[in-house]
């Protein structure tokens, strides 16, 4: 099957690919940089903004996973109106050049974070109740608008549907981690300050949790998603256990260590994290996360210092313009 990533070359993305191919499918990486490019990969250069563009690559395509977002939320904070724009009129340009294209289906990378804004049987639920990819959303609780733009997106992708009968799938992303990711996530943050001899920095009293899900396996819940049975289907693709901040700081500690730890002024409309249930992704495509937290720590802190080590090994051979 012939597959396009959006995002292709970004952190989750990039690993989307990889596993794509090792699972034989032909794969276009459509992103405005090359950075983590496979090289069995093809490679559009272009904004998804762009739609003549868009149209144009994702001709010959069966399925599109759409990855490309501005995901960082002080970025989307600092900057809201191009946030607005590279995930809501974004996420409106691959569907539409889907449609035109004749995709067979378009898979949205959306995020856990759409549950803080969901209803719950008692307003004042402590966040012990489990919620499913079935709970009404109240969207004068969206809070943040990185928790917006991902309710637009998904708004926009049911529409498609109900109007133009494209069909779709819904990856609710638990909290991603590992090799590739961005300085700014936490578990970069903790672990290159460790590296560095620095004092890790916690925001608030550090008892937030987050299910951390390893960027390998949620790559694995792609793959499985071309299944018929994620058809019109959302899923949750959360973390197996709740981690708290502090619990990765001492994880840190315990594998890198020892470090300091600093507590600073909590962050504003920072994710609370709630229980969510990841039973319909294991019943309809047999994904569950596999990675222990301590071991993808490893992992990403083993992958930091080589990628650290040969960016800063000295170059060899003849300099430039030499005989």
């Amino acid at each position: 099957m012939r597959i396009a990533v959006t995002g292709g070359c970004g952190f989750i993305g990039s690993h989307v690919v990889d596993r794509l191919l090792a699972a034989g499918h032909e794969v276009l990486a459509v992103d405005t940089t090359d950075q983590y490019l496979n090289p069995a990969a093809e490679h559009a250069r272009i904004d998804v903004l762009d739609l003549p563009a868009l149209t144009s690559v994702l001709g010959g395509s069966e399925v599109v996973f759409h990855l490309a977002a501005m995901a960082d939320v002080e970025r989307v904070a600092a900057d809201p109106v191009r946030a607005v724009r590279t995930n809501i009129d974004g996420t409106e340009a691959v569907l539409e050049a889907a449609r035109r294209s004749g995709l067979s289906r378009t898979v949205l990378a959306s995020t856990v974070w759409v549950y803080g804004a969901a209803l719950t049987e008692n307003e004042l639920d402590s966040g012990e109740q489990e919620l499913d990819e079935h709970v009404p959303i109240e969207l004068e609780h969206s809070g943040h608008l990185y928790v917006a733009t991902k309710l637009a997106a998904e708004m926009l992708v049911h529409s498609y549907r109900e109007l133009y009968g494209q069909h779709f799938t819904i990856l609710r992303y638990g909290i991603p981690y590992g090799p590739r990711m961005r300085d700014e996530l936490v578990v970069a943050r903790f672990v290159q300050a460790a590296l560095a001899g620095r004092p890790i920095t916690i925001a608030g009293d550090g008892r937030q949790s987050r299910n951390f899900v390893y960027v390998e396996d949620l790559a694995d819940a792609h793959v499985r998603a071309l299944s018929p049975a994620a058809e019109d289907q959302t899923f949750a693709l959360e973390g197996s256990t709740a981690i708290s901040v502090r619990e990765i700081a001492d994880t840190v500690d315990r594998l890198l260590g020892p470090v300091s730890i600093e507590h600073i002024e909590a962050r504003a409309a920072d994710y609370a994290g709630r229980r969510i249930s990841a039973a319909q992704a294991k019943r309809l495509l047999g994904w569950s996360p596999r990675t222990n937290f301590a071991d993808g720590v490893r992992r990403y802190a083993d992958w930091y210092r080589e990628a650290t080590a040969v960016t800063a090994r000295p170059r060899t051979g003849r300099p430039s313009g030499a005989a």
